[in-house]
């Protein structure tokens, strides 16, 4: 229900976050406690986008059969996993440190808003995106217990990934949200300026990454990282065309998930070695 190896997306981004301001690698307990935190999280996140989407979900083809949709797992039983998640997600903040614990709960208002968004937005693709770069930052306030320009900077940059590559998951279901009215950019604003805000969105995403190697003082790794990241981004785009949406599902989770682990083994081999 969860789709929990969807996590390859935000997961590294968190300990990218850690690993950063710890110039190596963080302690067992915080590692721990950042595992725990965005398990939790992202397990919440995802019960309460398909509890508040069921009735949509239940009408679109490509999520009629999910398990609540099947009769296969009530809405009881996923309010109660939900809850328990929430738990966990606030415990681990809680163990990291006071801004920790504090920011958890914007974090968790931003997760119950996420699902409504698409009922009167176009700019849903985004608020789906401040979910996920909680994961940067979240990370860099675990080890430092308080931000700066460069954790923004990554917290931005992942605002624009996942927005981007959401515009490119939601051309799949762009005749159900024209037909019963939701709000996405493709349904909006049509398929071409659909494909070019999300390449703008991406090409600004490696804009990002160039200032935060600038800016915190990263190596050679890193500038590979994201040179990586710029030719599969360039690949992803080159899977989905105006007319044919056929290749969307490789382009979401193979290519982005080979982005977000490759970032955060780069930045790794640079915070190791170069330091």
């Amino acid at each position: 229900m969860i789709k929990f190896e969807h996590t390859v997306f935000a997961l590294p981004f968190a300990f990218m976050g850690a690993i950063l301001p710890e110039r190596g690698i963080p302690s067992l307990p915080k590692i721990f406690f950042i595992l725990l935190a965005m398990v939790g999280a992202r397990s919440a996140g995802m019960s309460l986008n398909r509890l508040i989407d069921a009735d949509i979900d239940k009408n679109n083809p490509r999520t009629m059969y999910r398990p609540i949709q099947r009769g296969v797992i009530t809405k009881t039983q996923v309010f109660i996993f939900t809850l328990i998640n929430l738990a966990l997600f606030i415990y681990a903040a809680y163990m990291l440190n006071p801004l920790a614990f504090r920011l958890s709960f914007v974090a968790i208002a931003l997760l119950a808003l996420y699902p409504y968004t698409k009922r009167f937005t176009w700019g849903a693709h985004f608020f789906l995106g401040a979910c996920l770069s909680f994961a940067p930052i979240g990370g860099w306030i675990a080890i430092k217990g308080d931000f700066g320009l460069v954790p923004v900077l990554l917290m931005l940059s992942v605002i624009c990934w996942v927005a981007g590559f959401d515009i490119l998951y939601s051309l799949q279901d762009l005749e159900h949200d024209k037909e019963f009215g939701y709000f996405s950019i493709p349904a909006k604003l049509g398929v071409k300026n659909a494909l070019r805000i999300s390449r703008l969105l991406h090409f600004i995403m490696l804009l990002l990454l160039i200032a935060v190697k600038a800016l915190y003082g990263l190596g050679v790794y890193f500038a590979a990282g994201t040179a990586l990241t710029g030719l599969a981004l360039l690949y992803e785009h080159s899977l989905i065309k105006e007319d044919d949406f056929s290749k969307v599902n490789a382009a979401f989770f193979t290519v982005n998930g080979l982005i977000s682990i490759s970032l955060f083994i780069f930045t790794l081999l640079d915070v190791m070695i170069v330091r």
